[in-house]
């Protein structure tokens, strides 16, 4: 895995290195004998160009090493052509970076173009919408906010903090409108998630002695 990674990072450039090398075997016994290091060449360089580094990413990210996962992102010089699904999901990146810096104006121009790309998967379309109901509720945006996070649910959302933050906001939203019951609802689900984010877990603690002297 190890050497696999190491293999993403530096394709480029080992592409290229094999490419000098098949011009020099070409230029001295021909193209045939060249014709395999052309091949290898070709695949190293389209694969950074057409696929990118997504899988060193989302290391980076899994680890909470903000710098190396955007030092790998700007690697990507030419993000227009990556193949579509990997379009999305770098935009989506640059999204949840955005989020992590507080720019959130930047945050939902890159949510909203993965969006607009579309999502291979349901549970990476519905982290895109938990997301961007995120960003509407930063902007005040109470019924945008949940419509998205209610789609965000309804897709599946892949990780636990994820999970419990969608629900907490939708217990946020209900206990607005009253609705206790429901709210109540929404706080045991976010619970049942088993969250590990500090974050996550702090608005958890701060709610459950609220929730509890709430009647219905």
């Amino acid at each position: 895995m190890k050497y696999y990674s190491l293999l993403i990072k530096y394709r480029f450039w080992i592409g290229l290195g094999i490419l000098a090398l098949a011009i020099f075997t070409n230029v001295m016994a021909g193209f045939w004998p060249s014709f395999i290091l052309y091949l290898i060449a070709i695949i190293l360089i389209a694969g950074h160009i057409f696929i990118g580094p997504m899988r060193l990413i989302q290391e980076h990210i899994e680890t909470g090493d903000i710098e190396g996962a955007e030092k790998v992102l700007k690697s990507i010089w030419f993000p227009n052509l990556l193949y579509k699904p990997i379009r999305s999901a770098f935009h989506t990146l640059k999204g949840q970076l955005a989020m992590m810096k507080q720019d959130y104006t930047t945050a939902e121009i890159h949510m909203r173009e993965s969006e607009k790309l579309g999502m291979p998967m349901a549970e990476a379309e519905g982290a895109n919408k938990l997301q961007l109901g995120m960003l509407a509720m930063q902007k005040g945006n109470t019924k945008e906010g949940e419509n998205y996070i209610r789609q965000a649910l309804r897709l599946g959302i892949p990780d636990k903090d994820g999970e419990a933050m969608a629900y907490l906001q939708m217990c946020q939203i209900y206990l607005t409108k009253q609705h206790f019951k429901a709210a109540k609802d929404m706080f045991r689900k976010a619970k049942a998630a088993k969250a590990s984010n500090k974050d996550v877990l702090d608005q958890i603690k701060q709610l459950e002695s609220y929730i509890s002297r709430i009647p219905g």
